[in-house]
C-alpha cells in the first residue's frame, strides 16, 4: 500500500473513531453502563492507534541514510506492533477489570434507550469501515484466499486497520446485546458481562495482530512472486544456467531486498559478467518494482 494511500485510510479510521468515541463517553456518563464505558475507552484507544500508525507511516518514508542504509521501513512494523500492545493493554485489559468490578458491584443502568441509540449509530458506522476495508484486502489479495493474505500480507497497517475495525463491530454487536439484556431482564450484571466480552475481543484480536507483526518485525521473506520472477527472469537470460540460492528479506511495505547466486556461463568475460548480472538486477527492479536492493553473486561451472 502506498503511503498517500495508507494516510487516507489512517486518517478515515481516527475520525470517525474520533467521533465515536466522544459520543460513547457521553452515553456512558448519562447511562452508567460498564458495556458502554469499555466501548468508549476502546474507541479512544484505536484514536491513539491511528495516531501511531501516522507516526509510522511517516517514520517509513524516510529517506535511507548512514546509520538505515536499508532505510527506516521497519519503523512502521514496530509501530504496528506498540499498537497491538496498546489494544490489549489500554483496550482489552481494562475492559475486562471494569467488567469484573461491575459484576462484583453492580449498578442499575439508566436511559438504555440513549446507549443503544449511540451503539447502533456506532455500529452502523464501524461496519461500514470494517466492510470498506475487507474490500480492500480482496481487491489486494488478487483471488487468495482472505483469511491466507490476510496472514501474509507486508502491509501491517492495514492488517492492524482490519483487527481495529473488525474487533470494533464485534465489540458494539456484544456491548448492544449486554445492554438489551441488561434491559429486558433488569440484571445489571448482564451490562458487566458485556463489557468482559468487549475486553475479550479486545486481547484476542491484539494478541493475533502482536504475533503477526512480531514476525514482520523480526524479518520474513518477500511474498514468493519475488522468487517466482527471479526464476523466470533468470530463465530467459542466456547467460545465466540456474539459479542457485534466492533470500528475501521483506524491510518495509513495497520495500524488498534481494541476495541471490546464480551459476553463469563460463566463458563469460569479466565485462560480461558484469552486464549479464546488470541486465538481470535491471529486469527484476522492472517486473518487481518493491525490490529496492539486489545483491547478485555469481558463480561458475566447474
Amino acid at each position: 500500500m502506498s503511503d498517500d494511500h495508507s494516510t487516507k485510510h489512517i486518517i478515515q479510521s481516527l475520525m470517525v473513531n474520533l467521533a465515536i468515541a466522544v459520543a460513547k463517553g457521553v452515553a456512558a456518563i448519562f447511562t452508567g453502563s460498564g458495556a458502554m464505558l469499555a466501548e468508549a475507552i476502546h474507541s479512544s484507544a484505536d484514536c491513539t492507534n491511528q495516531l501511531l500508525l501516522l507516526l509510522g507511516v511517516r517514520r517509513s518514508a524516510k529517506p535511507p541514510d548512514r546509520e538505515h542504509p536499508l532505510g527506516y521501513g521497519r519503523s512502521l512494523y514496530f509501530w504496528s506492533f506498540m499498537v497491538a500492545l496498546l489494544l490489549f493493554t489500554g483496550g482489552g485489559v481494562f475492559s475486562i477489570y471494569e467488567g469484573i468490578h461491575k459484576l462484583r458491584h453492580p449498578e442499575p443502568v439508566e436511559q438504555v434507550w440513549l446507549g443503544l441509540t449511540i451503539l447502533g449509530f456506532s455500529l452502523l458506522l464501524e461496519g461500514g469501515a470494517t466492510l470498506s476495508n475487507i474490500k480492500e484486502l480482496r481487491a489486494r489479495a488478487k483471488g487468495r484466499p482472505f483469511l491466507r493474505f490476510v496472514r501474509e500480507t507486508k502491509d501491517s497497517d492495514l492488517v492492524v486497520i482490519f483487527g481495529e475495525n473488525s474487533a470494533a463491530t464485534l465489540g458494539l454487536a456484544a456491548a448492544m446485546l449486554a445492554l438489551t439484556l441488561a434491559w429486558a431482564t433488569g440484571d445489571a450484571r448482564w451490562d458487566a458481562v458485556g463489557s468482559i466480552a468487549v475486553g475479550l475481543i479486545l486481547v484476542v484480536v491484539a494478541v493475533f495482530l502482536a504475533v503477526e507483526v512480531k514476525s514482520l518485525l523480526m524479518g520474513e521473506r518477500a511474498d514468493t512472486e519475488v522468487d517466482e520472477a527471479v526464476a523466470r527472469i533468470a530463465a530467459a537470460d542466456p547467460d545465466i544456467i540456474e539459479v542457485l540460492r534466492v533470500l528475501t528479506l521483506q524491510q518495509g511495505p513495497g520495500e524488498v531486498m534481494v541476495a541471490l547466486k546464480l551459476r553463469m556461463r563460463a566463458e563469460l568475460t569479466a565485462n560480461d559478467l558484469c552486464g549479464a548480472i546488470n541486465r538481470f538486477e535491471a529486469a527484476l527492479q522492472r517486473e518487481r518494482p518493491e525490490v529496492k536492493w539486489s545483491f547478485v553473486e555469481p558463480d561458475v561451472e566447474a
